[in-house]
């Protein structure tokens, strides 16, 4: 009995996913939890396990196909059911010509000097020509009314072409708006006589796409009339015996390095960006990933070996004589003066963080913090830290630890509002969101009850959730629930910024970059003297619908009180 493999829910608000790559094909063997299928969402990239073991009959959503949650991907059963679809299938045209047999080749008498012979034309049969469809009536396909203020939408992509049967309600037509993108579904059972519109291009509200012919059937294909091709008929050529020499095959190099990758092979467009932005050649790079699939760690580890390969300028023979410096050429990106469409994480994100924008009220502000004496702590400590916790002790956990203290003070800042109900939500846990930096773009998981952990805790949650994000193994509910989000911008070298708040949040901190500059600060007797500290900015992002400034600043201002205090001592087992 065959058992259809579904779309799972992969994610409280994920309602559609695409499908990336099949990893078995039509006839193959599958056992029960072997991955399947690839597929991504606009929040997780993930393999799809078999459910149960047997043969995979049939694939209903081709690779790139978007395929909504519930729907039938693909069919498993036994090897039995294989063999009865193979029995019931039709029997070929008995006008079919049958393929005329290989002739064995002629020895060759090989010649002194051998003169080349033109080979004799090959005639193709011509191909065969289909019938007229025969129409009872034409359905129009429609660009229906997508939102109340939606007037016109562009054709993304047509699932199926002119000739193709369809049937009612299957997906016909990707359709793009301002507001949503969608599938038309096909109005009637029938086949596709005409696309009005090609793709990219943007019509109106009403307008006909395309028309369906119901009740039509395509024609079975008029067999052609065989061609007779008389035989040629060959001189003998007569040649006088020679010796001729043993042919010696030139020997074929079993390499154990690199396999070059093969045309047919996958390789997902973000490993190909990055091969591209790193300079390999993805034909020297042995794939580690399924079916032996290029991945983007081994793009990464290809990419370190060249680098470790460059060999290192070589000193001047002469002591006294100072090498030149010589200026490092400029790189220069691969995506300069190209064109792209938007990948679906970085659709979502222009939506979102527009979206953020267009319904709070949205500013920042800022303080800035001394945290010499946790810079001094996490020094003495962290090679201890490492060993015992298996993770680096970062600057990241006092600062969510101080968010999170300052979170229980201050809850205005971890709260949520719904202007539709007009109510605002207090929340009673603290969900530590952290935006973590990807290939794929920004995404942002999250630590739920971080109020609850200490240094340690949320350090290896950090690190956990972090590297798990960054290769694609993040759980789609672990990006969605979070009350309060935390950006650090500084790892890359800026002071502050301005974040966007995460809706439905309201409120943000961003994390400037450490410097150590001269402060002043009191000395022991009182005296202002001017010292080296290590200093950093905190930008709090708010909703000023649910925060005020003062309260912001309250928040603001008992963080920077709790980290240039610098008491950690006791969470760290000190």
């Amino acid at each position: 009995m065959s058992v259809s493999v579904t779309m799972p829910q992969l994610g409280e608000s994920v309602t559609e996913g695409t499908v990336t790559r099949w990893l078995k094909q039509v006839g193959d063997t599958v056992a029960a939890d072997e991955p399947l299928l690839e597929i991504s969402t606009d929040k997780v990239d993930t393999e799809i396990p078999s459910p149960v073991s047997g043969v995979l009959l049939e694939i209903r959503v081709l690779e790139d196909g978007v395929v909504q949650v519930g729907a039938e991907l693909a069919v498993i059963g036994a090897a039995d059911e294989v063999a009865a679809d193979a029995q019931t299938q039709p029997a070929a045209p008995a006008v079919a010509a049958a393929p005329e047999p290989v002739a064995a080749p002629e020895p060759v008498v090989v010649a002194p000097v051998p003169a080349p012979k033109a080979a004799a034309p090959v005639v193709a049969a011509p191909p065969a020509a289909p019938a007229s469809t025969q129409v009872d009536a034409t359905v129009d396909v429609t660009l229906p009314q997508l939102g109340e203020s939606v007037t016109e939408g562009t054709v993304t992509r047509w699932l199926k072409q002119v000739g193709e049967t369809v049937t009612v309600d299957e997906p016909l037509v990707e359709i793009s708006t301002d507001k949503v993108d969608t599938e038309l579904p096909a109005p009637a059972t029938g086949v596709l006589l005409s696309i009005n519109v090609a793709e990219d291009a943007t019509t109106e509200v009403g307008s006909i796409l395309g028309v369906i012919g119901v009740g039509a059937t395509a024609g079975a294909p008029v067999a052609a009339a065989p061609v007779v091709v008389a035989p040629v008929v060959v001189a003998p050529v007569v040649a006088a015996p020679v010796v001729a020499a043993p042919v010696v095959a030139a020997p074929v190099s079993t390499l154990s390095g690199p396999r070059a990758i093969e045309d047919d092979s996958y390789v997902t467009p973000l490993v190909r960006r990055l091969a591209v932005q790193s300079g390999v050649d993805l034909s020297t790079v042995t794939g580690t990933g399924v079916g032996g699939r290029i991945r983007k760690q081994d793009v990464a580890a290809a990419a370190e070996a060249k680098a470790a390969a460059v060999p290192s300028a070589v000193a001047p023979d002469a002591p006294n004589q100072a090498a030149p410096k010589a200026t490092a050429p400029v790189a220069v990106s691969p995506l300069r003066g190209r064109t792209e469409p938007l990948s679906r994480l970085r659709k979502v994100i222009a939506e979102r963080m527009v979206e953020s924008l267009q319904i709070s009220a949205q500013l920042t502000s800022v303080v800035e913090v001394d945290v010499t004496r946790i810079a001094n702590l996490r020094n003495k400590v962290k090679g201890a830290f490492e060993s015992r916790e298996g993770v680096k002790l970062t600057f990241l956990p006092f600062i969510a630890k101080a968010s999170v203290e300052a979170l229980k003070q201050f809850p205005m800042v971890n709260a949520s509002i719904d202007m539709a109900a007009s109510t605002i939500t207090y929340h009673d846990t603290e969900n530590l969101g952290i935006a973590v930096d990807t290939e794929r773009g920004l995404l942002v998981p999250v630590i739920r009850n971080a109020g609850d952990l200490n240094i340690a805790g949320l350090s290896r949650s950090i690190s956990d959730i972090a590297d798990r994000t960054r290769s694609s193994k993040v759980l789609p509910d672990e990006l969605s629930g979070g009350t309060f989000t935390i950006t650090n911008t500084g790892s890359r070298g800026s002071l502050f910024d301005t974040p966007i708040v995460n809706q439905p949040q309201v409120a943000i901190l961003g994390t400037g970059a450490i410097e150590k500059r001269p402060v002043v600060v009191p000395d022991s007797t009182g005296q202002d003297v001017i010292a080296i500290r290590s200093m950093m900015y905190l930008a709090l992002s708010y909703d000023h619908r649910v925060v005020d400034g003062a309260d912001a600043a309250r928040f603001l201002v008992a963080m920077k009180n709790r980290l240039e205090e610098g008491s950690f001592e006791a969470e760290l087992g000190l």
